[in-house]
This record gives C-alpha cells, structure tokens and sequence, in this order.
C-alpha cells in the first residue's frame, strides 16, 4: 500500500532525460538491450503511465484482451514504476496474459522513443479530470494507490512489422488519452475482432 509520501513523490517532476525524436512510420526502431524485439511477429508496444493511473489500467486490460485474441503479434507494455510496484499492479489489475511487461525505471526506453514529461495541462485539465471521473463512475476504473513512478510521464504507442520498422506511432497528447489499439492491428494488416456482445440479462433489467 502507497504511503501519503509515496502519493506526494509522484506529483514531484522527475529529472528531465536527453529525448530522442519520437519516430514516425517508415522508419526504424530504436534498439535497446531492454527491449528485444520478435522477428517472427509484429509487435504492438504501449508506454504506460503510472502504475496506479486508471488510463493506463484501462489501456492495460485492452492490451491484454487483444493479446489472448491475437496469438500472431507480440504485446509489450513498458511500465516506468519500480519491478516490485509494478508487479502489483498487474496482478490487481487481472493479470498480463500474453503480454510482456517490461520495467523501464529510469525511464531510459521512454526517452530513447521520444516520450518525455509533460505539464500541468496534460495531466490536469478539466477534460482531463473530468474523464478520468467518468471512467470511475461508467467502468469502475479509479485512481489506484501510487507507489512508484511519476504522473509527468507522457504514455504512447506503437506498431512495429517483423524487420522493426515503424508502422504507426503515437504519442498520448493528454493523461486521459487512450491509444486506438486497433489502429495499431490496421498497420499491420491484421483486421481486429468484433468484441464480445454482453451476455442478455435475464433479471428483467435493461
């Protein structure tokens, strides 16, 4: 459990990292010995926010629900909060299922791909904070205790083809913006599934 200090840290900004650009489709994928990536599979990755941050929830349970639907590409998700925070939250938040979690405490991968700190307006504007109430109140997603990793940290996503070339980037422009995973599947020539309809209730409730 967070303590009133830990909360307090991650409000803090953290030291600024050397940005590399942010790379754009065509081109090739930053190599990094913390990030090996597939030959024999595309790869999706996603840059989460913190590890307590209900949109990187909400991102992260798309991400695995999409990995148990797509054997044919490699799901990453790259957390900058502490091994141990980390591995906390994936499993309060159901699990990683075929994704690969990977720990970028120093945040050295997130710089190498361009996404650095933002500011106040990102992370607290009024649309921002007005959605993450919505998520709360229409899906029960809320803000989790933060016991690592900062609010600052700009997220984003990416598609990678077999040879690691880009095929679709992008960088979240808000706290509250959710990537489109399935723009991610389009670039890479793979159709997403239609989501499961719910199941009709039978209490007579609508």
């Amino acid at each position: 459990m967070a303590t009133l200090s830990q909360e307090w840290e991650s409000f803090k900004t953290p030291p600024t990292k050397e940005l590399s650009p942010i790379p754009k489709a065509g081109e090739k994928a930053p190599v990094h010995p913390s990030l090996e990536l597939p030959t024999d599979k595309p790869t999706i990755i996603v840059f989460l926010r913190h590890c307590g941050c209900p949109f990187a929830e909400k991102t992260f349970k798309r991400l695995t629900a999409l990995s148990t639907q797509h054997k044919d590409v490699h799901f990453i998700a790259v957390s900058h909060s502490s091994p141990e925070a980390t591995e906390r939250w994936v499993i309060e938040v159901g699990g990683n299922w075929e994704v690969q979690v990977i720990v970028d405490y120093e945040r050295e991968l997130y710089a190498q791909w361009g996404l650095g700190i933002s500011n106040t307006w990102h992370v607290l504007s009024p649309l921002t904070l007005y959605n993450t109430f919505r998520l709360g109140k229409d899906e029960n997603i809320w803000n989790r205790a933060t016991e690592s990793g900062n609010r600052w940290q700009i997220g984003g996503a990416f598609s990678l083809d077999t040879t690691g070339t880009v095929k679709w980037a992008k960088p979240a422009a808000s706290a509250d913006e959710l990537p489109d995973l399935e723009a991610a599947l389009k670039s890479l020539g793979i159709k997403p599934k239609p989501k499961p309809k719910p199941e009709p209730r039978t209490d007579g409730f609508l």
